[in-house]
């Protein structure tokens, strides 16, 4: 995926989140499929745009000077350059090929711009804002120690590949990141809230994937200590609050005395991203350009919290 598609797609999933948190806006309208279907390259040809990029979890349309983003899942919303504008509503896939209501062609168009009307001049862009803060990123479980596994997907190589990435993101906005470990090693729980305390840390961030026994259980949760702080609270509900536009089911923050969390003299936090046992969620947890969206997810809301 080009970095430019990286960039838009991080900015309509932030904006997913920040929608999610105003409440219920009063221009979305559901779209049913007991209305009539359309291909979305028949939705694209209505609009005046072309398919331009496909994915498991997303269609991109562009032209004329437009960007759509359409999330092609259950309760999945569209974008039109950047901006949310509504559910998508039911979808299927039939025959390699994606189906949606073409009420969505009249709820698209009003909000593409004319491509043939040049719009304002762009100002300079900022430069980014760097975050100032000590955080600590713990991939849990690693070396004998695998956690959930399951279909072969082992959780302490899910954890790692994705809080990784989240570290690397954390460093390019300058925020001071450490891990507890990079590799496929064991390290007992204690030591790991450890490391947050010896550097008097901002934030202590536990990352994990979850597992269930019914396979229908999905989605990501946050959790605090029970007698968490204030400031742990709302690092959960920022990190929440930016997962929120990747797609994952939200399961909201939950408390919890797990080990880290208690262990850990600063605020902490523990994500289970998804669960194991959930095919949809396992799928997107080991798909490489979704852990991307995810970190970015988790590391743009740390870094709301610390700004």
């Amino acid at each position: 995926m080009k970095i430019r598609m990286k960039i838009m797609i991080a900015v309509a999933s932030l904006a997913w989140g920040l929608a999610g948190c105003q409440g219920p806006q009063p221009h979305e309208p559901g779209i049913s499929l007991d209305q009539r279907t359309i291909s979305i390259t028949d939705l694209a040809s209505r609009l005046g745009l072309r398919v331009d990029e496909t994915d498991e979890l997303f269609v991109v349309l562009r032209g004329g000077g437009n960007t759509v983003l359409v999330f092609t899942h259950t309760e999945g919303r569209f974008f039109v350059n950047g901006k949310p504008i509504g559910p998508v509503g039911e979808v299927k896939k039939v025959g390699g090929q994606v189906w949606v209501s073409d009420a969505l062609v009249s709820a698209i168009r009003p909000h593409l711009r004319d491509g043939a009307t040049p719009g304002p001049t762009p100002r300079p862009s900022p430069p980014p804002q760097r975050v100032r803060g000590v955080v600590v990123i713990d991939p849990g479980h690693g070396g004998k120690d695998p956690g959930a596994i399951k279909a072969g997907v082992q959780e302490k190589t899910v954890n790692r590949q994705v809080a990784t990435k989240v570290a690397s993101l954390l460093a390019q906005k300058g925020v001071n990141v450490t891990m507890t470990r990079r590799r496929d090693r064991f390290i007992e729980l204690e030591d790991r809230a450890a490391v947050a305390n010896r550097l008097d840390a901002d934030l202590f961030v536990s990352v994990h994937a979850d597992s269930a026994p019914s396979p229908s259980a999905e989605g990501f949760t946050l959790y605090i200590a029970n007698a968490a702080s204030r400031q742990s609270y709302s690092a959960a509900m920022a990190i929440a609050r930016s997962m929120a536009g990747t797609g994952l089911g939200n399961r909201g923050v939950r408390r919890h005395d797990y080990c880290v969390l208690v262990g850990t003299a600063g605020p902490a936090v523990l994500i289970e991203m998804g669960y194991l046992t959930n095919a949809r969620d396992r799928a997107r947890l080991t798909d490489s350009r979704f852990q991307d969206r995810l970190a970015g997810a988790i590391a743009e809301g740390i870094a709301n919290y610390l700004r």
